[in-house]
């Protein structure tokens, strides 16, 4: 099995835990302030990561913890984070599924500047074909746009960033260590939202808080495919399967919550589904004729 094909199915499995995440937070989040929500979810997951650490004979934070190439990430991870909380807490789960599905190609435009990954003009078109993709699920017209939709966006730019910090991480630093240092960042990314924010904190239910236990179990291994899929394959080839996570999500919207997702935003979702779709089989087909993807 090659190295993308581990990763991409890495991705795949990641991408299915979280769209399952992102539903129990919004249901968590209807008793609890996303705030709190963020920060027993950073707790727990932060908790499980450090004993894993243990039990594999290692430190729970690296030495490279407090490195540039760690706090640029984690930084990153804090404005993804909280910016998605906000849009799971306050949008439609739909809308913000769609917009997220954006990340892929910010991340392959990101893996051109960072890593000198070569992209050929068939991909940059299918990246811009992309981007209208998002701007018609944001709408931005003075009578349809909504502002907490750029929540969504925002937070599309910081796992984006994330993603691309995970992959010059280094080598010495364990998927253990990483999902610990993750869930710190969501406790701090939580902490930041009470203190904004003002909410005030309640005690969840115990059904809230078996939903908690459960979201961090699920976050756990959605964080830990997503860090193995990030160091294996080569970022443009496993960042498409992204896009598992929408068809979930859309699901989950229409069935679970009882949205409708309107014209646009199915419109948007379908642009930006295609756009990466193609770009991965452009990707695999020059590979196989070994032609160079600067030409193509």
């Amino acid at each position: 099995m090659s190295d993308n094909l581990r990763g991409a199915l890495w991705m795949l499995l990641a991408m299915m835990c979280f769209a399952c995440e992102d539903v129990l937070f919004k249901i968590i989040t209807q008793e609890v302030s996303p705030g709190l929500a963020l920060m027993v979810f950073g707790v727990l997951g932060m908790a499980i990561f450090a004993g894993m650490s243990r039990r594999a004979g290692e430190a729970v934070f690296h030495a490279q913890t407090l490195r540039p190439r760690l706090m640029i990430r984690s930084g990153f991870e804090i404005a993804g984070r909280l910016f998605f909380a906000l849009a799971l807490a306050y949008t439609p789960l739909s809308s913000t599924a769609a917009i997220l599905q954006a990340a892929p190609l910010v991340v392959t435009f990101g893996a051109v500047l960072v890593f000198g990954e070569v992209v050929g003009w068939r991909r940059w078109t299918a990246m811009s074909v992309g981007l209208v993709g998002v701007l018609l699920i944001l709408q931005p017209t003075p009578s349809a746009f909504r502002l907490d939709a750029l929540f969504a966006v925002v937070a599309t730019i910081g796992f984006a960033a994330r993603d691309l910090a995970t992959r010059a991480a280094p080598p010495s630093v364990s998927r253990w260590q990483l999902g610990t240092l993750g869930f710190l960042v969501l406790l701090i990314a939580g902490g930041l939202l009470v203190l904004v924010g003002g909410d005030a904190v309640t005690v969840p239910s115990p059904f809230t808080a078996g939903l908690l236990l459960t979201e961090t179990i699920i976050g756990v291994i959605a964080y830990t495919a997503l860090t193995l899929a990030m160091k294996t394959g080569e970022v443009s080839v496993v960042s498409p399967f992204r896009y598992s996570r929408l068809l979930v999500a859309l699901l989950f919207a229409v069935f679970l919550f009882g949205e409708r997702p309107g014209v646009w935003t199915l419109a948007g979702a379908a642009l930006i589904v295609a756009s990466g779709t193609y770009t991965l089989l452009r990707n695999g087909r020059t590979v196989k004729a070994g032609a160079p993807d600067a030409l193509l």
